[in-house]
């Protein structure tokens, strides 16, 4: 099936298939149901094919003394009263054809497939030379006797069987009810690996008879051992950069105060404007750690208030001209009337940040400066950043969001960063509402970001000039 389409549009049959190809209990089911119906179609097959040879090697001699003595009671010539009077006393019917006599007991009902000699001479137990003897008698004056079993005794035969059927459905519906109920702990498990995978540790997957857990159990306990150890390994990963971070302020504070205290003489003012923007990005980073660990917590609060966001954007471009010389070239398009939204203003400017100077490290120079866009759709606004790099490749783009997630270490290195810039930008819109797409643009690489914008509609941002 092709990405994008719905399943109405797939034929039946393969909507079908792929309901029972990925469903653990239809496949037990069927799996049941085609068990029982072998069972069964070889179970009256060895009973018929038993019974058959009983009839063979028992029932024959009686049958055929039997058929005698009604012969002998219809008489020759034959009887057409004393016939008829075995035909209304024994569920059997009577076929008398002669010189003299021509008489069926039923002509009014149609004789059965299985009384025709085409048929008896294919059934089992007439395939000899007597078989067509058992049900078949000439009298002495030249008149054939022919006996079979009344039609009407055979009317049930499909009541029985659709009787049958409703049983082996009726089975069929409680194996699967059973199949259901022992597979449940499947469902508990997928959805507690679903939370686990989302973050969540605190509510366990549930384990049935916790006392004397049967094996769906025991997985589940396991699984919730391992949420509980990755639980635990995140936390304290958390906590040894909280940890870290807030140590590694006071010596960086310290080292910034000693450096503006150096000599603003000629020979040291270049170490010194290079220690002062290496202490710079250091500070950044701790800050960016922090708000990482902040925001990726399950109560991450915002600080909403109205906010024009063209004024916030440029005010971000103004605080990176310090830092990027081609920060001042970046182009500003936005929306004609774009109201204030509510959000959270400094977690806003942050993704602002972030994303311009991401744009700003891998755009060409050779090329357009960065561009951003902001816009409001469907009561979305949308901020859409995009720089004329080299792009990157497609099989990373899912992870480019992701923590400390480099695509290429090496150019990283040369550039700054440590792969928090665009981690960064997913949590604030995550925190929003929102979400973050990042797709290569041809050239470039361009960055969304979707937040609810939920503001008052009469407060209208600045029109550009």
């Amino acid at each position: 099936m092709k990405a994008g389409s719905s399943s109405s549009d797939c034929p039946w049959h393969r909507r079908a298939r792929d309901a029972v190809g990925y469903s653990l209990h239809l496949r037990l089911v069927l799996v049941f149901m085609a068990l029982a119906v072998t069972v069964a179609v070889a179970f009256m097959g060895g009973m018929q094919k038993v019974v058959a040879l009983g009839w063979k090697e028992a029932a024959r001699p009686l049958l055929m003394d039997y058929v005698d003595r009604l012969t002998a009671e219809i008489g020759s010539p034959p009887s057409i009263e004393r016939a008829q009077a075995i035909a209304d006393r024994l569920p059997v019917t009577l076929r008398i054809d002669g010189p003299e006599v021509r008489w069926d007991s039923h002509p009014d009902r149609p004789r059965p497939d299985w009384m025709s000699e085409k048929v008896q001479r294919q059934d089992h137990w007439s395939r000899d030379d007597t078989g067509y003897r058992l049900l078949h008698r000439t009298t002495a004056d030249g008149h054939h006797i022919e006996f079979g079993l009344n039609a009407l005794s055979w009317d049930k035969r499909p009541r029985i069987a659709w009787g049958t059927l409703t049983i082996l459905l009726l089975l069929t519906a409680l194996a699967y009810v059973y199949v259901r109920h022992l597979l449940r702990p499947l469902d508990d498990i997928r959805r507690g690996a679903r939370r686990f995978g989302n973050g969540d540790f605190g509510e366990p997957i549930p384990v049935r008879h916790a006392h004397r857990p049967d094996e769906l159990g025991q997985l589940a306990g396991t699984i919730n051992t391992m949420g509980e150890d990755i639980h635990q390994m995140l936390e304290a990963k958390r906590a040894l950069l909280l940890a870290m971070s807030h140590e590694l302020r006071s010596p960086l504070t310290r080292a910034r105060l000693n450096a503006e205290l150096l000599p603003e003489s000629p020979d040291v003012q270049a170490q010194r404007a290079a220690l002062m923007r290496d202490l710079g990005e250091m500070s950044r980073l701790i800050t960016d750690l922090l708000e990482s660990e902040r925001l990726a917590g399950r109560h991450a609060a915002l600080h909403r208030e109205s906010t024009n966001l063209e004024s916030l954007a440029r005010g971000v471009v103004a605080e990176l001209e310090a830092r990027h010389a081609g920060a001042a070239a970046i182009t500003l398009d936005v929306q004609e009337v774009l109201p204030h939204c509510m959000v959270d203003p400094s977690r806003v400017r942050l993704l602002m940040r972030n994303l311009l100077d991401n744009s700003l490290r891998h755009n060409d120079p050779a090329a357009q400066p960065p561009r951003m866009q902001l816009r409001l759709r469907d009561g979305v606004v949308e901020i859409e950043v995009r720089d004329h790099g080299p792009g990157v490749p497609p099989e990373h783009l899912p992870h480019l969001a992701q923590a400390f997630y480099r695509p290429d270490s090496a150019r990283q290195r040369t550039t700054g960063g440590v792969g928090l810039g665009l981690y960064l930008c997913r949590l604030v819109t995550q925190a929003h509402g929102g979400s973050l797409q990042v797709r290569n643009a041809d050239p470039g690489l361009c960055v969304t970001a979707r937040l609810p914008c939920g503001g008052d509609s009469s407060e209208v941002g600045a029109t550009p000039g």
